[in-house]
């Protein structure tokens, strides 16, 4: 039955193609998350994933920011501010510009970039990533609530307008403050042609909002600044105290990350090298996927930088969105893509190293929670994991 569905879904994709407007994609979004949903439950009652402690009444629900009432949201946010204050757990020696425990997250993500993005750890990594933080919000500040994600397609007509960055009290702040006549962006990686994006409309640092006088402890590492440039530091994890700037490019999220974006990146990936790489961008493509797309079209800093991206309170949000796609298109054929994986252990895999595997352990630092192996994260209700997205 499940198998008859997903059929008719794609063929519905398929008679569509690259011609789906962004009504039908939503819908299309919205079934294939529904037939995700069932084969999730389902298995959780009568799958051999299930461990001890997920069962049906204990699965956790993340939901879209959009569907947080006012109380639910400023919940979430304060409990995001209180991480903020409270004393970093990272060695000082490891990383001397942590200043808070949000910032051993940060720290964490700085040091291992060139580890779980390209590689095969990448999905599988950030799951437990965002998994950690959600762990701390709730345990260390007292958080109980749904996990949100930021649904891109949403927002692609006006970003400054998302629930997520209008720049109100329950927002996770809005813009940066406006500069005019700012360059393209540039995005250059040794060996492959240069990509070219539009600047925002805003570009200064974040003027409204909970996280307007919230500071940047660490970095940048790569930050990539309109122009020509990209703005390093020789030690990116030493204090470097800044405000958080943003410049929201709409444009960007309209040519990565629609609704057919979404979509046809489900439908159309086979394997998870496939759905990988369309995700992140194919290297020569000029393309940088819905994960790009996502971080870019934020901008501002650190927004456009690949290391310190976590400094940004909307990073959760959208790598739970990452991490809802990931989790459809698993569901649509869990038997072949539950432990699917492909990639090695560095940024395409320069330099060489081992495929990664079931096998394989990561960990997150400082940020908390144990080294585990891979083959403990691939479901959302296995290994540590009990939640399902809607």
């Amino acid at each position: 039955m499940v198998a008859a569905k997903i059929l008719a879904v794609g063929l519905v994709s398929g008679a569509l193609g690259g011609s789906i407007i962004a009504e039908k994609a939503h819908l299309q979004l919205q079934r294939l998350a529904e037939i995700a949903r069932g084969v999730a439950i389902s298995h959780v009652a009568h799958g051999p994933l299930q461990h001890e402690g997920c069962t049906q009444q204990a699965l956790s629900v993340r939901r879209d920011w959009r569907a947080f009432t006012r109380r639910e949201k400023k919940a979430y946010i304060n409990s995001v501010l209180c991480l903020q204050k409270l004393p970093s757990q990272t060695p000082h020696h490891l990383a001397p510009g942590t200043r808070s425990r949000y910032d051993d997250f940060v720290a964490t993500h700085i040091n291992q970039t060139l580890e779980i993005h390209y590689t095969g750890t990448f999905l599988a990594w950030h799951r437990y990533f965002i998994w950690t933080f959600e762990q701390a919000l709730r345990n260390e500040c007292g958080y109980t609530g749904d996990y949100p994600y930021w649904d891109w397609g949403a927002d692609v007509d006006a970003m400054e307008k998302s629930p997520v960055f209008d720049g109100s009290d329950t927002s996770l702040s809005g813009n940066g403050a406006y500069i005019p006549k700012q360059p393209e962006v540039r995005l250059s990686l040794e060996g492959h042609p240069d990509i070219f994006l539009p600047a925002g409309t805003g570009g200064g640092c974040v003027t409204s909002g909970p996280f307007k006088n919230y500071t940047i402890s660490m970095g940048p590492a790569d930050l990539v600044v309109p122009g020509r440039n990209v703005s390093t530091r020789k030690h990116p994890l030493t204090y470097n105290p800044r405000c958080l700037r943003r410049d929201l490019t709409s444009a960007i999220l309209r040519k990565f990350n629609t609704y057919p974006d979404i979509v046809n990146l489900i439908v159309q990936s086979k394997d998870v090298w496939d759905f990988e790489m369309l995700m992140q961008g194919f290297p020569d493509s000029g393309l940088i996927g819905v994960h790009g797309g996502g971080h870019f079209s934020m901008g501002g800093d650190p927004g456009r930088d690949v290391y310190v991206s976590p400094g940004d309170p909307a990073f959760w949000h959208h790598h739970n969105m990452i991490d809802r796609v990931w989790w459809i298109w698993q569901n649509l054929d869990l038997k072949n893509r539950q432990y699917d994986i492909s990639g090695t252990g560095t940024f395409l895999n320069v330099p060489p190293t081992p495929n990664t595997t079931l096998e394989t352990v990561i960990n997150v630092g400082y940020a908390g929670g144990d080294p585990i192996a891979m083959k403990n994260i691939m479901s959302t209700t296995a290994g540590p994991f009990c939640y399902i997205y809607l």
